[in-house]
């Protein structure tokens, strides 16, 4: 084998053995996080998502179903009219979530986890309006009223229950269980 040959092999080992060396000392550092006793939201810190979520088991978990807008003119003549485009139906369901949250003493910074069904919008060349979606969440979440990034999956769909829905949004949150049983 040639000295050049012989340079490149050494030079990749040792490439493969540091890239190793730091995924463990990484994975290390988040196995100590995940014993904590809070829910912890792993990521980028330049993401607006959670790449994941470790929830304690001293927590309760709630689940919303598939949420869509709410009707903001009965007599309305278009999706837009009757409901609004994907960016308004989103804050829709998103202040829905809210207000179901407070009326049980939680808030969107309980929620950890976003299920998001996007179907195309006949006014976007019949195409899912992901950006309208993008800036809905962004009004809710990573922001300094609530800094949680959700974990969160984003889908297009070919359609939803009514033509008028371009957007359903599922829910996962996580709260404390403040039970004396389980201290």
């Amino acid at each position: 084998m040639k000295t050049p040959m012989k340079s490149i092999i050494a030079f990749s080992v040792l490439s493969i053995c540091l890239i190793a060396g730091y995924s463990f000392a990484s994975a290390g550092n988040e196995q100590d996080e995940l014993e904590a006793d809070n829910v912890i939201f792993f990521g980028s810190p330049t993401s607006a998502i959670s790449s994941s979520v470790a929830v304690p088991q001293n927590y309760n978990q709630l689940l919303f179903s598939g949420t869509v807008a709410p009707l903001l003119n009965k007599d309305g003549k278009t999706t837009y009219e009757r409901y609004g485009n994907t960016e308004t139906q989103a804050i829709g369901i998103l202040e829905k979530f809210k207000a179901d949250l407070k009326t049980k003493g939680l808030s969107l910074a309980d929620v950890t986890y976003l299920r998001v069904y996007v179907a195309p919008d006949p006014n976007k060349g019949n195409t899912p309006d992901y950006q309208g979606w993008f800036d809905a969440y962004a009004l809710f979440f990573n922001t300094k009223e609530n800094p949680v990034k959700t974990a969160r999956s984003t889908v297009g769909v070919e359609s939803l229950v009514s033509p008028d829905f371009l957007i359903e949004i599922e829910a996962e949150v996580a709260y404390k269980n403040n039970s004396k049983s389980n201290k």
